[in-house]
This record gives structure tokens, C-alpha cells and sequence, in this order.
């Protein structure tokens, strides 16, 4: 166990001796094992023993030390009031981190201040503004199983093989769970396979997740923290108890899914400074916490997260299935590769959303693209009329733009921890959603118009927060300045005595000077001694009798009189009452806004929306994006682009795209450069886009509905996983050919280059021919496999492209258009020079080249990568002639009676089918490798 966690081993052999502040933070760490314990003194947060030595060596802070009765202990702390930015620091280093808070208040405590852990900080729970860099979401998830005895070496096993992801499905059906705690947003759906929960995973990429006692830990991506939590959580009693504490009588598919919710909001609750323990609904775990500073009122923040108020449970076959490899291949919301133009995702090219609010559902849109015809067509007759009316747009993108983050605002009233200026920019936004109405009043297209009539303004939330909350308040809650005087009677009366006690001070100057006639006499307070009048030594003299003397000065005195005396103590009675008052009042100000919370989130959901249709309207009207027909049987793209490449190139060249029934698998070749892969991801975004809502880069386009789309595309490697880059590439092929349907869309950028020419080819020829008999679905295959483009005269559906390249001397053009029919050469020499390869190698190429054509002339041959090959060759013949098993072709440095060779011996390669012999390659390829 990491030393710098749980109670520390020094303190724990004096325990009993222990100071009872030091007691404290040891049973904090105690309770809090699996985190970090910063423990608040005064205005740091401090870490004792090991876990200081770990804070001040990851913060860069000074170790210091604490000695007492009972011994010596390192101590490292850091300022409550940049705390967030240290924090950070140790969330980057894997760690979670319990803030622990003085619960009391100091002056009005005789002994030890008590402390409290009020807020655990984990990657996936984050509210703070300062450790959410974006406005994208924040998921923490839950996964539970169904089978409380699964096996754990089924795990194993598949690490073992080097299985890319799970797909057994022995403890199925799952449930998985998700959730947003800065802005409230909960999903929960359910699969009998852990490949479709790692899909699910792949869509929501949770920066947390917690696992239960059934549930497989080895689904989850190394960028997501696996965190540790009570199993009691996942009690199916317990949990259910919770989810209908909060969302009532919720039908949820199956047990799995409930005690996926009841664990993930235990384990919110946790986070928020609820019961470690995750004790039931209604004990201590509801128990008011106080905020940083113990500034919070007594009763006012709980762990119980009352603005979750609302479960999205859903279907994974809603949605267009966009896995993690897609979405990396993609390049929707993360580049692949380090260089590139500018750096723009898919993201980043749609973008032209006004506030935070449309940029997460932006985000959510394009994770999740939609199935059904309707909704798709809806959200088109959105963008088409905002597309159409460029004055709407713009006016709406303008009041859109004063539009603040109040899914998150609302997230921190209903918590307790908003200021008022943070009520105030809720008031502002409220301020804004007439202006958004009358914007609408005269929309035509059936979802802005339902848009329109559900818009809630929240008047009465608006006018509460106008007439009590000044228009610029103070930051800070406790020193007044923040509710208006007019708000509360008392509030009013009592700042009028502070006001007019100010007052008489103000003229206290100009009468005193007057009445001594010491010209130089000046009224004046600070802090530590109140009000005062000062005069100079040398005016001492005239100092009337009742002045009495307050402080001396080097050169001068301060006095009081028992007039000003009584005006000070007015003055800080009415100031302090008041301010306390405004603190009281502000507090209740706020739980009625947190009463509303329900309503504020379903008005940020509609104005998102909104955001998100005006910024699809103008990406269409600047980048003369058209609107798609979708629902067809085939693909239909005329001039397609590609909506990112575009924008970073000087010049683009469109290309139509046909694909049927009769025509769905188009083999392409074509030089590296010329376009292939630019190609294959621009059908797969035009489809992408159309089904999230969105017009497409294209003149016009008629699409069918896909419900997923594959990739396997580009180069990587799984070094510490212990695959190498052809096991990576086999995986994912693997669960292409083991999932798609003939609805899908499917690309794949080479197959088989892992491995050695004849192998890939034959990797290759399998792939294709059981795309086309067995699943049938639409299939883009770039490959520099020559021999490939053959099969087209095979198999009825599949077809060939090319891309149009010429040659000028030495050197080639590539012209970016796809055109029918195979390409002649691949122009792999030409390439290499223009990528600056020295002269001298690519003449030594090509004398090597020359060598190898004139070598093949002899002989039958079959071109493979635009030239011929001796190799390519053997592999044809082998293929075309079924009676020549006996040619010994195995490779000369390996032996006849080698392992290997007895395992391709004992294969009966006439009875595979094509997907069984893949898997035997890569298996065998494996076992050569090791």
C-alpha cells in the first residue's frame, strides 16, 4: 500500500498519546484510506508524515515539521486560497484527495475546532471551476454484473492472450451507469456483453469509474481511474433504496442496472462529504458539512446532490455505435497524430456554439448520432429554417452569447457552495430567455416551435434573486455587501444605522476641529482599536477634558469620546448583525433557488439545444454544407468533402461517393498521398454528421441509416499491454468481422501489413470475401495489395476506385480524384523522395526495383504494389492451384519439423472459414514473435 495513504505508521504506535487535533487527522486518515488527507489549520491544509513528504515533493512545496508532546512529524501545507491549483497536481499524479474542514467556528469554540471531511476530489467528481478546464462533460461510471460469483481468472486469461478487450459475456447481462456531478446529468443503460459495455465506455470516455465485487475491472482504458469503493453500495436493496430517494419510482431494465445507480450515487454522495461508510439513505451520510473555511451554514450543504433529479435510462441501439477506435480514427474530439494543420477535430470544425451549455451537447450529439428517421428529419427542419433566416440566426447566436454555464450553476446552489455572484449570472441568463421567445415568435419548423412553448423563464426564480441580490455583490458572503437593504425590513433598518452612525463620524472631523480649533485633528479607524481622533504632540494642550486617550504615536496621540464611543459600538453592533443577517438571508435566498433546480436544468437543456441547432445553421450557411436525405438505400455523396480537411487545406478536391445493394465493398488504390484515407473518413463524417442532426459537406447526399461505423485505420502498437502492432490490427479487425451488419459502414485502411507480403495478401482476400458472403456491409478497403482489385471480378459486390495521379518525370501529381477501376502503380519510390529520402537510397531503389521486375519477367506474375514481385508470384500460384500442396514454400530459416510447422500442418485449412483462418494467422504469427 502507497505509504501516503491511510493513518500514518507513526502516529499510529503512540495513538493514544496523541494531541486531539493530531487525533483528529489520524482518524481522518484512517477513515479516508484510500485518499490523501488535507486537514485544515487555520488558513493552509496541511498533510502530516508520509503523505506530507508525497505533497511537498509532487507540489513543489517546502517540507517542514510539527513537533509536540508526543514527537516530531513532517508537515507539508498549502493555502486554502489557491488550494484548487495544488489539488490538480496530486489528481495528476493518481491520487484522490480528502479536504477536511474546520466545522466550527473558531471564536465560538473552547478547545480543538472540529473537522470534517466535506468534498473527496477524484478525476470523474469534479465541480470545481477551477479543475474543469472545458465545458465538456465530467462522467464518473459504475459497472456491475449480474453473476456475484464470477470467475476472476476470466480476466486473466484474456490478459494473457492479449486480448484487446473483453468479450465474454459468462456474467452478463451488465449495467452500467454514468454520471455528470458537475452538471446532474445521469445515464444508466444495460448490455449482456462486456465488448458492447466497452463500446459505451468508449462513447462516455469516464475519467473514473467504480467497479463491483462481480464486475470486471479490465474493460476500462488506462486513462480512467479505477477507484475502490464499500461493496455494501452495491447491496441490490440499498441501492434501489437510493435511486428511488432520488428519482422515485424509476423502471431501470434489470438488477444490474439498479445497483449500478444505488453504488454511483452512494458514491457522489461520498465525494461530496457524505459517510464513507456508505450508510443508507436518511444516517449521517445527509449530515451538514460546512465549505472551505467553514463558511457554510450550519444545515446548508448536505451530501445528499438534490439537483440530480432526473435519469436518462437508455438503449445502446438508439444510437449510431461510434466505439473507441472509431472515434480515435475519426478524429471527433481528439487528433491522432501529433502534427497536423492547425490541430482541428470534428469538434472543433462544427463549433460555432455561442456557450457552454450547446458545446456539451454538441459533444453529445456527435458521440450519440441518431437512429430513428424522424428525429433525424426534425433536427434538419431546424437547421433548415436557421440556415435560411441568416437575421434570426445571428440574433439568437447573440443572445445566446450572454447565456451562462447554469447546469453547472445550479449544480453548486443546489450544493450549497455558489456565492452571489453566481445567483446573479443565473439571473442574468433568466434575464435573457424573453428576448430568446419573441427571437422565436415566428419559427415554422415543428421542433424550434415546441422549443419556443417550453422555454420557462423562471420568472418568479428571476425576480426573487433581482429584488434581493445587489447587482455587483461582494465575493465573499460573510462581509456584507450583498443583499439589498430593501430586501428585508430589519436588513433595512439596520444598515440605516450603520449608515447614519457613519455619518455623524464623517462630520465628527469638521466639528472637532472647529470645537478645539486644532486645525491639523483628524478622525480615523482601523481594525485593531476602532475609531479615533488624532491629534499631533504639539498640540496636545488644547485637547479638551473629555477626550480620553486610546493610543500613542511617536509623534502624536488618539483619543476617544464617550460620544464616539457609543456611535462605534452602534456602528459594529447594526454593521455586524447585518452582516450576518445578509448571510442568513442569502442562504435562504439560495435553498429557494436550489427548490428550482429541476426547472433550471430543463431550460439549460432547451437553450443547449437551441445552441446547437444555430450553430449547425451556421457552419452549413458559411461552408455550403447541404441537407441530407436520409432513409435511402444506399450512399448517394455528390462532391463530398471532408469537413476538416477542407478547412486546412489550400485546396480541396471533392469526390462523389455511390454505394448500393449491388455495389457495397469498393476495393481503392492509389499512391500513399493521393487521397484514400481522406476519402474513407469523409463518408464516414458526412454520415456521422447527417445522423447527429447536422447539413453535410457535399453538393448533395442521400444516405442510408447506419448504425455503426468500424475503422480500422492507421498504425499502433499496445507495447504495454503486450501486443504488438499486427495483434492490434488483428483485434480490431476481429471485431469488425465478429459485429458489423449490413447496415453498418465499415473502413479499412490496409490489413495485413504486420505480417509478410503473402500473409497480409491472404489476411487480405479472407477479409473481403467475408464481408461480402457473410455480413454485407457497406465497406471501404484501401490497400496496396495489387492482386486485391482482382476479386472484383469475383464477387458481385465488390467494386474498385482509384485515385487519378500522374507522372512528370521522375516525380508524381497526385490529383485527389477518385475515378473506377484499379490504379496502375503505387508509386511508393516517387513518394519516399518527395518525403526528402536521400538521393542516393531512392536510386539505389530503384536499380533494386529493376532488378526484381527483370527477375520476374520470366515467369508469370501478379503486380503487388504496383510492381512485380517473386513473392506475390509464389502466393497466386499457391491460391490458383488446389493440387500443389505438396511445393514446399515454407521460409528457408525455418526448419521442416519446427513447432511452427507442425501446427500449420495440423490445420485443415479446406474446413476454416475465412474469419477462423485469420485467427489461426495471427495466433500463429503471435507464437512466432514470441
Amino acid at each position: 500500500m502507497d505509504a501516503a495513504l491511510g493513518a500514518p505508521a507513526k502516529m499510529a504506535d503512540r495513538e493514544d498519546d496523541l494531541t486531539p487535533m493530531m487525533a483528529q487527522y489520524f482518524e481522518l486518515c484512517r477513515e479516508y484510506d484510500d485518499s490523501l488527507v488535507l486537514f485544515q489549520v487555520g488558513d493552509f491544509y496541511e498533510a502530516f508524515c508520509e503523505a506530507a513528504e508525497r505533497v511537498a515533493r509532487l507540489c513543489e512545496i517546502t517540507l517542514t515539521k510539527r513537533e509536540d508532546s508526543t514527537g516530531e512529524y513532517a508537515m507539508a501545507g498549502i493555502p486554502i486560497d489557491n488550494a484548487e491549483s495544488y489539488i490538480e497536481r496530486l489528481l495528476e499524479a493518481g491520487y484522490r484527495v480528502a479536504v477536511a474542514d474546520q466545522v466550527e467556528d473558531p471564536d465560538e469554540v473552547t478547545g480543538v475546532v472540529d473537522r470534517a471531511v466535506t468534498r473527496v476530489v477524484t478525476p470523474g467528481t469534479l465541480t470545481e471551476d477551477e479543475l474543469l478546464r472545458s465545458a465538456d462533460n465530467n462522467y464518473v461510471a459504475c459497472l456491475t454484473a449480474s453473476d456475484t460469483d464470477r470467475d476472476a481468472s476470466t480476466g486473466e486469461r484474456d490478459r494473457a492472450r492479449g486480448t484487446a478487450r473483453p468479450r465474454a459475456d459468462e456474467n452478463g447481462p451488465y449495467g452500467l451507469a454514468l454520471l455528470d456531478v458537475s452538471t446532474g446529468d445521469c445515464y444508466a443503460t444495460s448490455a449482456d456483453r462486456l465488448d458492447s459495455v466497452a463500446d459505451e465506455l468508449g462513447r462516455f470516455a469516464p475519467a473514473e469509474a467504480i467497479v463491483g465485487p462481480d464486475a470486471p475491472v479490465d474493460v476500462f482504458d488506462g486513462d480512467c481511474m479505477v477507484s475502490p469503493y464499500e461493496r455494501t453500495a452495491f447491496e441490490t436493496d440499498r441501492a434501489r433504496e437510493r435511486v428511488q430517494a432520488y428519482f422515485g419510482d424509476l423502471a431501470l431494465a434489470d438488477q444490474a442496472e439498479v445497483r449500478a445507480c444505488g453504488a454511483l450515487l452512494a458514491y457522489a454522495e461520498y465525494t461530496r462529504g457524505g459517510n464513507p461508510d456508505a450508510g443508507d439513505i436518511g444516517d449521517d451520510s445527509t449530515a451538514a458539512v460546512a465549505g472551505p473555511g467553514g463558511t457554510t451554514a450550519e444545515g446548508e450543504a448536505t451530501a445528499a446532490l438534490d439537483y440530480i433529479n432526473h435519469l436518462t435510462r437508455y438503449d445502446p441501439r438508439e444510437y449510431m455505435l461510434l466505439d473507441r477506435v472509431a472515434l480515435e480514427s475519426l478524429e471527433l474530439f481528439d487528433r491522432r497524430a501529433v502534427h497536423g494543420h492547425q490541430g482541428l477535430t470534428l469538434v472543433d470544425a462544427l463549433d460555432e456554439t455561442a456557450c457552454a451549455l450547446g458545446r456539451r451537447k454538441l459533444n453529445d450529439w456527435l458521440r450519440r448520432p441518431l437512429l430513428d428517421e424522424d428525429r433525424i428529419a426534425a433536427r434538419h427542419d431546424a437547421v433548415a429554417e436557421l440556415t435560411g433566416d441568416v437575421t434570426l440566426r445571428e440574433r439568437l447566436h447573440e443572445l445566446l452569447d450572454d447565456v451562462y454555464d447554469i447546469e453547472r450553476l445550479v449544480s453548486r446552489v443546489a450544493r450549497g457552495r455558489a456565492n452571489a455572484r453566481d445567483l446573479r449570472s443565473l439571473h442574468d441568463t433568466l434575464a435573457v430567455v424573453p428576448d430568446v421567445e419573441a427571437a422565436l415568435a415566428d419559427v415554422e419548423s415543428k421542433t424550434l416551435v415546441e422549443l419556443r412553448e417550453n422555454l420557462d423563464s423562471l420568472a418568479d426564480v428571476r425576480d426573487l434573486i433581482d429584488r434581493a441580490i445587489r447587482e455587483d455583490p461582494a465575493a465573499e458572503l460573510t462581509e456584507g455587501g450583498v443583499v439589498k437593504p430593501a430586501f428585508d425590513d430589519e436588513l433595512g433598518t439596520l444598515r440605516e444605522t450603520e449608515r447614519e452612525g457613519k455619518a455623524w463620524i464623517d462630520d465628527l472631523q469638521a466639528g472637532e476641529r472647529e470645537r478645539t480649533g486644532i486645525d491639523s485633528l483628524k478622525v480615523g479607524h482601523n481594525s485593531v482599536h476602532g475609531y479615533y481622533i488624532e491629534v499631533t504632540d504639539p498640540n496636545l494642550d488644547s485637547v479638551p477634558d473629555d477626550y480620553t486617550r486610546r493610543q500613542t504615536l511617536k509623534n502624536a496621540e488618539r483619543f476617544v469620546t464617550p460620544e464616539l464611543k457609543e456611535r462605534e459600538d452602534e456602528i459594529i453592533r447594526a454593521e455586524g448583525r447585518a452582516d450576518d443577517l445578509e448571510y442568513e438571508l442569502f442562504c435562504e435566498v439560495r435553498r429557494d433557488v436550489a427548490e428550482e433546480s429541476e426547472r433550471v436544468q430543463a431550460l439549460a437543456d432547451r437553450l443547449a439545444r437551441l445552441d446547437v441547432f444555430v450553430s449547425f445553421a451556421s457552419v452549413a450557411a458559411k461552408f455550403d454544407y447541404s441537407r441530407p436525405e436520409v432513409g435511402a438505400d444506399g450512399f448517394e455523396v455528390e462532391a463530398g468533402r471532408h469537413p476538416v480537411v477542407e478547412r486546412t487545406e489550400e485546396r480541396f478536391v471533392p469526390n462523389d461517393a455511390h454505394f448500393d445493394d449491388q455495389d457495397f465493398f469498393a476495393v481503392i488504390t492509389g499512391p500513399n498521398m493521393s487521397g484514400k484515407s481522406t476519402y474513407m473518413r469523409q463518408v464516414a463524417l458526412i454520415a456521422v454528421l447527417a445522423q447527429a442532426g447536422s447539413f453535410v459537406p457535399a453538393a448533395a447526399a442521400r444516405l442510408p441509416v447506419v448504425d455503426r461505423v468500424f475503422t480500422r485505420v492507421g498504425a499502433s502498437d499496445d507495447i504495454a499491454g503486450g501486443r504488438s502492432t499486427f495483434m492490434v490490427e488483428m483485434t480490431e479487425l476481429a471485431d469488425i468481422l465478429g459485429n458489423a451488419t449490413e447496415n453498418s459502414l465499415v473502413l479499412l485502411d490496409e490489413v495485413g501489413r504486420g505480417t509478410s507480403t503473402a500473409d497480409g495478401l491472404a489476411i487480405a482476400r479472407a477479409v473481403t470475401e467475408h464481408v461480402h458472403d457473410e455480413v454485407g456491409a457497406t465497406t471501404l478497403f484501401a490497400t496496396h495489395h495489387h492482386e486485391l482489385t482482382g476479386i472484383a471480378d469475383e464477387l458481385p459486390g465488390v467494386f474498385n476506385l482509384h485515385f487519378e495521379t500522374e507522372r512528370e518525370g521522375d516525380d508524381v501529381v497526385f490529383e485527389h480524384e477518385v475515378a473506377p477501376g484499379a490504379a496502375a502503380a503505387s508509386y511508393g519510390i516517387e513518394v519516399a523522395k518527395m518525403a526528402g529520402v536521400p538521393d542516393d537510397v531512392v536510386a539505389r531503389s530503384r536499380e533494386l526495383l529493376d532488378e526484381s521486375d527483370a527477375g520476374a519477367a520470366a515467369e508469370p506474375a501478379v503486380e503487388t504494389n504496383g510492381h512485380d514481385s517473386s513473392e506475390s508470384v509464389r502466393v497466386s500460384n499457391t491460391a490458383d492451384d488446389p493440387d500443389d500442396g505438396d511445393r514446399d514454400d515454407r521460409d528457408v530459416d525455418e526448419p521442416a519439423d519446427s513447432p511452427l510447422a507442425e501446427e500449420l500442418e495440423a490445420l485443415d485449412v479446406a474446413t476454416m472459414t475465412p474469419l477462423e483462418a485469420m485467427n489461426a494467422l495471427a495466433e500463429l504469427k503471435e507464437s512466432l514473435d514470441e
